[in-house]
């Protein structure tokens, strides 16, 4: 049973960044693609990132492109999200989310998720 861990949310100043870290447990070794998504209050959650474990292929939504990076340890077991130039739109609850594949933006194609953390950005 795969579990995920987020940490590293907190508040910032626009054009400030941060660090997400998700901590993976268990049979991580079958996931084959890892992803962020965030969900702010009233809007439905997003796809922000996400990395394939094999090919090491990376994508991004158009409206983090050149400003979030995902990667992934896989000595620690762990996939981060580094966010720089963070604008108050950002702001939201990120999660973390393993599956096996489909489409990486398709939250229903992922069937393990961590219980999220906050990221908030003012101006």
């Amino acid at each position: 049973q795969v579990q995920l861990v987020e940490t590293g949310g907190g508040s910032v100043q626009a054009g400030g960044s941060l660090r997400l870290s998700c901590a993976t447990s268990g049979s991580t070794y079958s996931m084959n693609v890892m992803a962020w998504f965030r969900q702010a209050p009233g809007k439905e959650r997003e796809g922000v990132a996400a990395i394939y474990t094999f090919s090491r292929n990376t994508y991004y939504a158009a409206s983090v492109k050149g400003r979030f990076t995902v990667s992934r340890d896989s000595a620690k077991n762990t996939v981060y999200l580094q966010m720089n130039s963070l604008k108050r739109e950002d702001t939201a609850m990120y999660y973390c989310a393993a599956g096996y594949g489909g489409t990486w933006t398709r939250a229903a194609d992922y069937g393990t998720w961590g219980q999220g953390t906050q990221v908030t950005v003012s101006s």
